[in-house]
């Protein structure tokens, strides 16, 4: 094995900066420095895993980590290079052109030649090159004179040119779970040297957890809502579930007001609608129109009306509603009155249901409460050699191919998520024949 190249100058200061508390991230301070300490990729990293068995046996490959951001992919690349002892160098294919790459690979070769040294030449956002660039990599890792570590959030089947991908091993990392980032947010409030754990502060399991959730599988958007949250803390203070959400919460957008009347009258006009009095809609409206009111901000407020009040109950209403709009941009004033009159007597007169709308805000509660759950491997699409050794789309029952094109045995949800029934149709209009066949299918899942 190679010796290793001793750190220079630039090295020496980098590595002092990335640990200066008061101008480095935290993110980029609690950077794993082992395989050890790398956390929700045992997968690979682990004593079994395939580049730690590819390191142990000096013969680590060319490589294209995919995976969502924040799981680990730039953190790896640098700890490979550590542990193999040889030369990292980073590359961006957002900021770093052609011209600079040619520079770098004859330097990578002139390190191999003269010094015997390896190169480890991570590219990171490797989707980026076009394939012409991605084709300048392929003398130098089929000769050897670097390693490649190439890292995308996209799949490397579609990112990736077929002549590279085939002379590197792709490699899938998952998202960190919350009880992982659990653990990454820990050892910062513990670390005395790189983390915060100077502050001794004091944490909720919930903070953390709440922490944790709203990352969504990132271990640096987790670890910059917790610098975050303690930047906000009281001296002394401990960290609790209520701080992280003072800290988390989005402020407020901003519009411009045209004073409470107008507001009144709007909520009035959509009031009268959706208790089903035309006339009191068509007077609303009236109030609205003859006193200068864009009608477009009227047919837009009674598009969202049908969607919202209506919805399967008539879905005709939206269509009025849309055709409203798209005729009076056709006629304009006065005669532009006739579609909108038209569209506010139909709605207001149309059975109402907001049961869809009830649905989407229960699902979005759920994805709130348990973040971005993984996807179940039979829903995945198996479109890939790499997707399909991974078990993706196995198991998949077509509908169309089942009795009455209903797959009853087949689940849908995430594993980590019972069966919720958030669409409730209320058996308005024509609902009733929607909420007919729901309960017709619902006898008909095993479960």
């Amino acid at each position: 094995m190679a010796k290793r190249p001793r750190d220079s100058g630039a090295d020496l200061f980098s590595r002092a900066a990335a640990e200066d508390r008061g101008t480095t991230p935290l993110a980029e301070r609690m950077r794993p420095r082992t395989l050890d300490d790398l956390v929700g990729q045992e997968r690979l990293v682990g004593d079994k895993g395939p580049l730690r068995r590819a390191i142990e046996a000096d013969r680590l490959p060319s490589l294209i980590l995919f995976g969502p951001p924040g799981a680990g992919k730039t953190t790896i690349a640098r700890l490979l290079a550590e542990t193999c002892k040889a030369r990292f160098v980073p590359f961006s294919a957002v900021l770093n052109g052609v011209p600079e790459l040619r520079k770098i690979l004859e330097e990578a070769r002139e390190a191999r030649v003269y010094r015997r040294e390896r190169t480890i030449l991570f590219v990171d956002e490797i989707h980026r090159f076009n394939r012409a660039q991605q084709d300048a990599f392929l003398p130098f890792v089929e000769d050897g004179t670097i390693t490649l570590v190439g890292a995308t959030t996209e799949n490397p089947s579609f990112a990736v040119n077929a002549a590279l991908l085939s002379r590197c091993r792709a490699m899938r990392l998952d998202p960190l779970s919350v009880q992982h980032l659990v653990t990454v947010l820990r050892r910062a409030l513990a670390d005395d040297t790189r983390g915060l754990g100077a502050l001794e502060l004091e944490a909720e399991d919930e903070a953390l957890s709440a922490i944790a959730e709203l990352a969504q599988g990132d271990a640096r958007r987790a670890l910059t809502a917790l610098e975050l949250t303690v930047d906000l803390l009281p001296p002394g203070a401990p960290l609790t579930l209520a701080a992280v959400r003072d800290a988390q919460s989005a402020p407020n957008l901003r519009h411009d007001k045209k004073g409470d009347d107008h507001y009144a009258v709007v909520s009035a006009f959509i009031k009268s609608m959706r208790g089903s009095d035309p006339d009191a809609a068509l007077y609303w409206m009236a109030r609205m129109l003859e006193a200068g009111e864009d009608p477009l901000f009227v047919s837009r407020r009674m598009i969202i009306f049908a969607s919202e009040d209506i919805g399967n109950a008539d879905p005709r209403a939206l269509s009025v509603a849309v055709a409203a709009d798209q005729a009076f941009q056709r006629m304009g004033m006065p005669e532009g009155i006739h579609p909108l009159a038209q569209a506010c007597t139909y709605l207001a007169t149309s059975p109402k249901s907001n049961a869809a709308i009830a649905a989407y805000m229960a699902a979005a509660e759920d994805v709130r409460a348990h973040g971005s759950l993984p996807v179940p491997l039979h829903l995945r699409p198996g479109s890939t050699a790499i997707d399909r050794a991974d078990g993706f789309g196995k198991d998949y029952s077509y509908s169309h191919e089942e009795e009455g094109a209903f797959s009853g045995a087949q689940r849908y949800f995430p594993d980590a998520l019972p069966e919720p029934r958030y669409y409730a149709p209320k058996g308005s209009g024509f609902e009733a024949q929607i909420l007919a066949r729901i309960e017709a299918w619902h006898r008909a899942r095993v479960r």
